[in-house]
């Protein structure tokens, strides 16, 4: 194939030429073509069987029939090598825990717990061990992640930093033999923990907005630009940076010198999250970084590079959001036994059962969707579209059960000095940032599901809008038709074909009937929501990227619906009778979601139900949960 030269003229994306069809701007078209251009060489990172047009999600919705078993992680091993090293990092985790010493005296985790983990092996988890590390599949590291989390959400949160969003992916992925050898070692023992560095002043969801430029002068480049909210950056540690080299985006791996100086500085700020560790901005002034550390993916540029770690970060925010809730969770049960209203405890009211009842729900939620979601990246999918649905369900249960259940059950005790709300309010808020702003994320995930459609029914019909010079296409215009006539004949045959479909009937043997009723429900709504996709397509057409409220609303509409896929499927498999009445319970509501139906007093029943187990200790995971002393307690 002959490559482009300099002379030509690209051929422009269908999604450039609907922009422009829309009266978008040139700096917009641009913008937005080259992170639909990234996105497209990410996908071509995967065999095609596991990309996006081939994702669980993706074929849910458009196959016509849910491919169940893609939706049904088997049982994780009893044991697996990395175990060991698993289970001392708990234990240093749970020690410095009940010791007091996780925090130095500047209230961030201690440099004595960085090391103390480095030696049981935490920081090389995802690293293969002939580098030094311990090679966990994802599925056992996402979990692991929740264990660890329930003792330190910032310790679990660093180890995502680390080996997902951080180095560790850039270089594991992308990185050439002598890279890999000469950089992930000191990855892997935490001699150079790590960061990446992306956001700028003026680049947070545009990427395409880099301002840091490299130069390169030598055997070295020269970078010259500025970084903004980058976690775990301090003196002597390692980041990957996005740079704008050669007019493109690159990733260069920088060893940061051990103290600031004329070309490295740091940028403080006051940040209410991430208070336990560091979070600064970075300013470089003709800062070295050597040639060889310039990574080169096979396609792409460091867009590429960019999109391809977030997908991991995605299912560990879900992980740690996990890991909170059953905080709240355990932290709820003794205050709500204590806390009496009228001479009964307020365990017996059923608002506080029904809040009790919500929260095992999202805990049984989130749990599911990182099983899932670890368990597809393992296999070898890309995983776009079911690690960002992981991300929004993970994040916005979070802030739910923080303000909602846990904050408004504890009252006003919650606003108290040392009380875990009050204290940590940002910490539970600001996934809903990280990663990706979840309606952002929505749109996104929208994006991705309609793309392989549009490009199939819709991308003919707008080309042959042009060829003919149509701008404004009127169905009940008989020359607009006959012109487009063949177009809109494969169109008027799929969905024709879709709206006779046969039901989606799967019903797997011994599952329980509430499971499966919820399980029909989904089956039955990924076919209305093909139809529902495609018939806003065709009604808004090249405006669609302007009808942001519905693309966010059809978006939620599939997530709601994959997440009932997973949760059934999952609590049927995995949980006891508390699991699956919690996962009842969330599917439910996500149902009435959907519905608009207002819940039933069997509803109102089950919620009490599922409270007295979880009174009852039928919800095992909270073993071993730290629990915090009930402050101002007012018995004499």
């Amino acid at each position: 194939m002959t490559p482009n030269t300099s002379s030509e003229t690209p051929t422009p994306s269908f999604a450039e030429q609907a922009l422009r069809l829309g009266g978008k701007s040139e700096e917009e078209v641009r913008s937005l073509g080259a992170v639909d251009k990234a996105d497209d060489q990410v996908e071509t990172l995967f065999l095609p069987q596991y990309q996006t047009s081939s994702s669980p999600v993706h074929r849910a919705i458009w196959d016509g029939k849910v491919p169940l078993d893609l939706f049904d992680p088997p049982p994780l091993a009893p044991s697996a090598p990395c175990d060991t090293a698993m289970n001392k990092c708990l234990d240093v985790v749970r020690r410095r825990r009940r010791s007091k010493t996780l925090l130095d005296d500047r209230r961030k985790i201690s440099d004595e717990t960085l090391r103390e983990l480095a030696e049981a092996g935490y920081w090389g988890m995802l690293i293969d061990p002939k580098y030094g590390g311990q090679g966990a599949p994802f599925a056992r590291f996402a979990p692991f992640l929740t264990k660890v989390a329930v003792y330190d959400s910032t310790v679990s949160a660093l180890a995502s930093v680390h080996g997902c969003i951080g180095a560790v992916d850039p270089v594991r992925t992308f990185g050439t033999a002598e890279q890999k050898s000469r950089l992930l070692p000191t990855l892997a023992s935490g001699e150079r923990l790590s960061a990446f560095a992306l956001t700028e002043p003026r680049a947070g969801s545009d990427l395409t907005a880099l301002k840091t430029m490299a130069e390169r002068v030598g055997d070295h480049f020269e970078v010259t630009g500025e970084k903004l909210f980058i976690t775990n950056v301090v003196p002597g540690r390692t980041v990957g940076l996005v740079v704008k080299l050669e007019g493109k985006p690159a990733v260069l791996i920088a060893d940061l010198p051990s103290e600031e100086n004329d070309e490295f500085q740091l940028v403080p700020y006051g940040l209410y999250a991430l208070k336990q560790t560091w979070n600064q901005g970075i300013r470089f002034r003709k800062f070295r970084v050597p040639v060889e550390n310039l990574l080169k993916p096979k396609v792409g540029d460091g867009l590429t590079i960019a999109y391809h770690g977030l997908n991991l970060g995605r299912l560990a925010l879900c992980a740690g959001a996990a890991a909170n809730m059953r905080f709240f969770l355990a932290n709820l049960l003794p205050w709500i036994g204590y806390r009496r209203t009228y001479g009964k405890p307020i365990q017996t009211r059923e608002l506080v059962q029904r809040r009790i009842a919500r929260l095992a729900a999202l805990i049984v939620g989130a749990d599911a969707l990182v099983a899932w979601g670890a368990w597809l990246i393992d296999q070898g999918y890309r995983g776009e579209l079911e690690c960002i649905l992981a991300k929004i369900f993970g994040s916005e249960a979070q802030k739910e059960a923080a303000i909602e259940l846990f904050m408004k059950t504890h009252g006003g005790r919650s606003f108290l000095h040392g009380h875990p709300f009050g204290d940590n309010l940002h910490e539970y808020l600001a996934p809903c940032i990280y990663e990706g702003e979840g309606e952002m994320l929505g749109m996104a995930f929208f994006k991705s599901i309609v793309k392989t459609h549009g490009q199939q029914y819709f991308e003919p019909i707008g080309k042959a809008l042009q060829a003919n010079g149509i701008k404004d296409f009127r169905p009940s215009n008989p020359v607009h038709l006959w012109k487009l006539r063949k177009e809109l004949a494969v169109y008027s045959r799929w969905r024709t074909s879709r709206t006779f479909l046969g039901r989606d009937r799967q019903q797997p043997a011994g599952m329980d009937p509430r499971l499966a009723g919820h399980l029909q429900f989904a089956l039955d709504m990924c076919q209305k929501l093909a139809l529902e996709l495609s018939s806003a397509m065709r009604t808004h057409q090249v405006s669609l990227a302007d009808r942001q409220c519905r693309m966010a609303e059809l978006s939620q509409q599939v997530q709601d619906t994959i997440t009932m896929l997973v949760v059934t499927q999952w609590a049927q498999r995995h949980g006891n009778d508390t699991i699956r009445l919690a996962a009842h319970v969330l599917c439910e509501d996500l149902r009435r979601k959907m519905t608009g139906e207002r819940p039933s007093d069997r509803c109102f029943r089950e919620l009490a139900e599922l409270a007295d187990a979880v009174y009852a200790g039928g919800f095992e995971d909270l073993a071993g949960v730290p629990r915090d002393e009930i402050l101002m307690r007012y018995d004499g």
